[in-house]
């Protein structure tokens, strides 16, 4: 496409997503888009509905189309991206989440352009994978786990980039005051504190961190815990609380738009994920120097190291990070060292400036060379011209 591996300036990128939740792939974007370099990189978004999060990238300045996409998305929604892709004249389609990976490939291969998607799970779907041996394209994934499964399920290496999520840690640190946030959330000043941040659904396990702090709670009488964010598991666990009766010690404090004052308000953070890729809640709350207690499922287990920065448990051992809060709430000295060292740990191996500058190396190197996959069409299916 371009003579010499030379590079159109700027470089057209449409980013594509399946959801627009506020969320962690959503938090991924934002913080990718805000360090491309706008006079190299000139981005494009399309989404499946509109939302606060469609709403913050209009703010920002970028062109921001809707689409209906669905877990089988329509014919329509295809047109869509490759129409975009002439009228934008993209030269690289960036895809997030399964559906957008559908809808991202077969565009890219009906308009020759180069894709990638990124897979913020731990492991490659069957849907996903099928869509790669079809359509091709290029795979970032966000931890050591997803790789590997990936090249043993037979997807070449030259197909796969290992890109760990990152932070930023000027804007996650340890400096900022948790007061307000205590004050909000009904929670006493001085009270020993275990949170949980993230989607309230049934892959992130808040249901698991429910469990976890009643079993605390009994054996901690001046401990709280809260679970931060939304989500369709809300009313469940909301009634679990009262079925418990935690509802004094056990706190929902809904979605925070920024969570950067949260972390700090915390004297540790619990991660009870049934799945994961590499969390960004999880780097967050490290960034801002608090110890963690999790589940050791996907990258967790990269990124956590045991007994320095955190404690790991056995997958779904929701007893196990009951004991593991009780252990760090009543040692704060110890809590505080592991949170400083987690906080060096993101600062050495976990930052977004780190994770952008390899995205954007990939993005150069893709469009330099448009490796693109020929998607044979049936008969009578039209050829976009682009």
């Amino acid at each position: 496409m371009f003579e010499n591996g030379a590079l159109p300036h700027p470089i057209n990128v449409l980013e594509v997503l399946g959801n627009a939740i506020v969320g962690g792939m959503e938090n991924y974007v934002s913080n990718l888009l805000t360090r491309l370099p706008p006079e190299e990189f000139n981005v494009t978004v399309l989404v499946p509905f509109e939302s606060p999060v469609t709403a913050r990238l209009r703010e920002w300045g970028y062109e921001v189309h809707v689409t209906a996409m669905g877990d089988d998305p329509p014919w329509r929604s295809i047109q869509t991206a490759v129409s975009l892709v002439r009228e934008y004249d993209i030269h690289l389609i960036h895809a997030h989440l399964p559906v957008a990976h559908v809808v991202g490939a077969i565009a890219g291969c009906l308009a020759r352009r180069p894709v990638v998607t990124t897979l913020h799970s731990m492991s490659l779907t069957a849907r996903e994978l099928g869509i790669y041996h079809t359509a091709g394209g290029h795979l970032i994934l966000v931890c050591q786990h997803a790789y590997n499964e990936a090249r043993s399920l037979g997807v070449a290496a030259h197909d796969l980039t290992l890109i760990h999520n990152g932070v930023d840690t000027s804007r996650f640190t340890p400096k900022k005051d948790g007061t307000a946030f205590r004050r909000e959330a009904g929670i006493p000043a001085g009270a020993p504190l275990a949170g949980f941040v993230g989607r309230l659904s049934p892959e992130k396990g808040p249901d698991l961190f429910v469990r976890a702090a009643h079993f605390a709670a009994q054996r901690h009488p001046s401990a709280h815990f809260v679970l931060v964010g939304t989500g369709p598991m809300e009313g469940e666990l909301r009634g679990m609380i009262a079925k418990l009766g935690m509802a004094e010690r056990i706190h929902l404090a809904g979605l925070w738009d920024d969570v950067s004052p949260v972390f700090p308000a915390f004297d540790l953070l619990a991660q009870t994920s049934r799945l994961e890729g590499t969390p960004l809640a999880l780097l967050e709350g490290m960034a801002a120097g608090r110890p963690t207690v999790a589940l050791g499922v996907g990258g967790v287990v990269e990124i956590v190291e045991v007994g320095t920065t955190g404690l790991l448990y056995s997958a779904d051992d929701w007893e196990g990070v009951g004991w593991g809060m009780l252990e760090l709430l009543n040692d704060p000295e110890r809590a505080r060292r592991m949170g400083q060292a987690a906080r060096k740990r993101v600062q050495a191996h976990y930052t977004v400036d780190c994770s952008a500058e390899r995205t954007m190396t990939l993005f150069r190197r893709l469009v330099a060379h448009n490796r693109y996959h020929r998607l044979s069409l049936p008969d009578g299916v039209p050829q976009p011209h682009v």
